[in-house]
């Protein structure tokens, strides 16, 4: 006589929203609609210049609305809130720094990370003019 095991029933569509933690996670792997999103913009971008000067200061001006504004500002915090700060959350695990016989701490492997990010942006400031 073979024993069955319980197998607990989950539900296909809703399985997430049970736990805080599942429901970041879903909301995390949602960004990949973003990102496939800026990558078509990307290309169409890209062949805009490859085209001509005047194809590529209409797709600026197309790109420049209300409406893209609002949607790169929602991305960008998308981004922000959910990969990056995850991303630099999850650095001390995928790369443990050893000196000698101890680890480094986690906090500033994540300290680090954050001061790095700091620097080159206002790196790419500096080269963009802004500051």
């Amino acid at each position: 006589m073979s024993r069955q095991p319980y197998v607990r029933p989950v539900s296909k569509t809703t399985w997430y929203m049970r736990n805080g933690r599942y429901k970041r996670y879903m909301l995390r792997e949602v960004t990949c609609i973003l990102v496939a999103i800026y990558c078509f913009i990307s290309i169409v971008g890209l062949a805009a210049l490859a085209d001509s000067p005047g194809r590529w200061a209409e797709f600026i001006a197309e790109f420049t609305g209300p409406g893209w504004v609002a949607f790169h500002a929602f991305s960008l915090i998308f981004y922000l809130f959910f990969m990056t700060f995850d991303w630099f959350k999850l650095a001390p695990k995928a790369m443990p720094l050893q000196l000698g016989e101890q680890k480094l701490p986690d906090r500033v492997i994540v300290i680090g990370h954050y001061a790095a990010w700091i620097v080159v942006t206002l790196f790419v400031f500096w080269l963009a003019g802004v500051i």
